[in-house]
């Protein structure tokens, strides 16, 4: 299974009494698809992700702002609560089958959770998180963009696909669109962090993801590479 990357944000004053505020600025920063139904589902939370969901609301049809959509949690506000808001967010990726670059609105999965929801989960999570999507959006596949092209040879590998793929990035042009393509992912991420560190009372944030040791020094890396 592809390895996913997050974002996590804590904040100096996180509270009972703050959280709603918050959240509603945390779902106002994300950089959506344009379009109705930006927002596509609430959720709902309690104590862990193993109980069933308190409330949701399907949001696909509506023209909900960020401060509406965090209304909706207000009356469930607990220490032992989380909110899930499912969203779209515009990604360059590669289309290996098609070998084509397509700008796609990818899921994107925005959280507001409780101090004492999950354990206490916020500790070492965040406050506030967002799934980001597949890891190689901001990273590449098979660790192509931290070489030059002359390095990267036609590959064998066992799948006909994979073949394929390395065979097409092993020409300079190609690989010099792959890391525009990706930086684009990249700064895209590296602005919405700017703009929670701005609209927020940052304690910090940390891009993280489930591959890579250091995603944020990779991420700096692919963009550091001309």
């Amino acid at each position: 299974m592809a390895n996913r990357a997050y974002l996590r944000v804590w904040t100096r004053d996180f509270s009972l009494s703050t959280m709603i505020a918050e959240f509603a600025r945390f779902l106002t920063t994300a950089p959506l698809s344009e379009g109705p139904g930006r927002f596509r589902l609430m959720t709902v939370q309690a104590l862990d992700a193993s109980e069933s969901p308190m409330a949701e609301w399907d949001l696909k049809d509506g023209t909900f702002d960020p401060a509406e959509v965090a209304a909706l949690a207000s009356e469930y506000r607990a220490m032992d609560t989380a909110f899930l808001v499912d969203a779209r967010w515009d990604l360059w990726s590669f289309d290996v089958e098609a070998m084509r670059w397509q700008l796609k609105a990818e899921p994107l999965l925005l959280l507001c959770q409780g101090l004492n929801y999950d354990n206490g989960v916020a500790a070492t999570e965040g406050q506030f998180a967002a799934d980001l999507g597949f890891e190689h959006f901001f990273t590449g596949h098979a660790r192509l963009l931290l070489g030059h092209a002359a390095e990267i040879e036609p590959g064998s590998p066992d799948h006909p696909v994979e073949r394929r793929f390395r065979n097409w990035m092993a020409s300079g042009e190609n690989l010099k669109q792959y890391h525009q393509k990706t930086r684009e992912n990249i700064q895209k991420l590296f602005q919405w962090v700017e703009s929670v560190e701005a609209a927020l009372p940052i304690e910090r944030t940390e891009l993280w993801s489930e591959g890579e040791e250091n995603f944020e020094a990779r991420l700096d890396e692919i963009v550091a590479v001309k």
